[in-house]
């Protein structure tokens, strides 16, 4: 119970630090449009149980690579933004990128509870696979709960990787349950544990548990988020969004799953290609030490640790996680000249 009250402390220290002090940090952001990927071209794939799965894609569909992003926990594609908005500049037509929302967030529909598990995700990347890249080199790139599924995917269809898919990224995530972690203690609340028995087996009564629910889970995320007050409001609060639209159910559903799943015979499988395992060194949600682990049973891996960040550091750093993306599709491709890096704008904040 200590441990309990001391990562409470933490959690509600961040939160209020962060409200008192953001009024005060310029937002280099202000002006961003953060909907850029509405613009982009949409489809719907339907999963084999039948869930409608929203998907955008910029890019030719004739270009020599695609990478594909898989998003995390209680977020949707746009988390991606800022890698939509920098890599398509940087890859021009050489590169397509997809994007999906995970099943029950975002645009993408709900389903039965009893589906919302990481296995599941890694068919439905299948799924998204079949329908859009059919064929050609695919790069996979996975961010917290995305990188899971990237591993399940892994583990069920390890004939695609080496052939058809040439790299993949991990950022922010575990190959194994997260109940480890400090976040995993304070999820396991009394009250938090009644919501989930109700999602997954009286669905109907989960809506008495709603407030009981977000009032559990909501800080937690917030406060993991970012490793510092000093980001900018607007990103904070297109985050929070995100957060905000995610049904009680599936981020429930999903909680279970990220505090039981084990993956880790998808890293068998991407030791056969070049790989990038990227985090913040303030992630609270997945700390750096399983980055750490996964990345030393990988042969051709690149290790990003990024200073001062936490868990959401494809948006906190983009400039250091889109450099370090450039870098994966070179050494993925290397018999394909059709990529040529230019300078970066990006701030130092590798570490391995």
């Amino acid at each position: 119970m200590a441990g309990l009250a001391a990562v409470g402390t933490i959690a509600g220290t961040a939160i209020a630090r962060s409200v008192t002090r953001r009024t005060t940090v310029d937002d280099a952001y202000a002006d961003e449009d953060f909907e850029i990927l509405e613009h982009d071209h949409s489809s719907v794939v339907v999963t084999d149980d039948g869930v409608e799965l929203a998907v955008r894609d910029t890019g030719p569909r004739n270009a020599p690579l695609t990478v594909v992003f898989a998003h995390g926990f209680c977020l949707r594609m746009g988390s991606f933004h800022f890698q939509r908005a920098r890599l398509a500049a940087e890859w021009g037509d050489q590169v397509r990128m997809v994007f999906y929302d995970q099943r029950g967030h975002g645009d993408s529909g709900v389903a039965p509870p009893a589906t919302y598990t990481v296995p599941r995700l890694g068919q439905d990347l299948e799924a998204v696979l079949a329908a859009t890249v059919p064929r050609g080199p695919v790069v996979l790139v996975g961010h917290s709960m995305g990188g899971m599924t990237v591993l399940s995917h892994a583990r069920q269809f390890p004939g695609r990787y080496g052939s058809r898919i040439v790299g993949a990224a991990l950022m922010s995530s575990a190959a194994k349950g997260v109940s480890r972690s400090p976040l995993g203690e304070i999820l396991r609340n009394p009250a938090l544990e009644a919501v989930q028995f109700s999602v997954r087996y009286v669905p109907n009564l989960v809506h008495r548990g709603r407030g009981a629910a977000r009032g559990v889970i909501s800080p937690i995320l917030r406060a993991a988020s970012y490793g510092t007050d000093q980001i900018s409001p607007s990103v904070v609060a297109f985050s929070e969004e995100m957060m905000h639209a995610t049904p009680v159910a599936t981020m429930v559903g999903f909680l279970h799953a990220l505090e039981v799943h084990d993956e880790s015979a998808g890293l068998a499988i991407l030791a056969h290609i070049p790989t990038l395992i990227a985090c913040g060194d303030r992630d609270l949600l997945t700390p750096p030490g399983y980055s750490r682990a996964m990345a030393a049973t990988l042969w051709d891996c690149e290790l990003v640790i990024v200073p001062g960040a936490g868990h959401l550091v494809q948006l906190e750093e983009p400039d250091v996680i889109d450099d370090a993306l450039v870098r994966l599709v070179q050494r993925a491709t290397p018999r394909r000249t059709m990529l040529s890096r230019r300078r970066s704008r990006g701030k130092a904040g590798r570490s391995g």
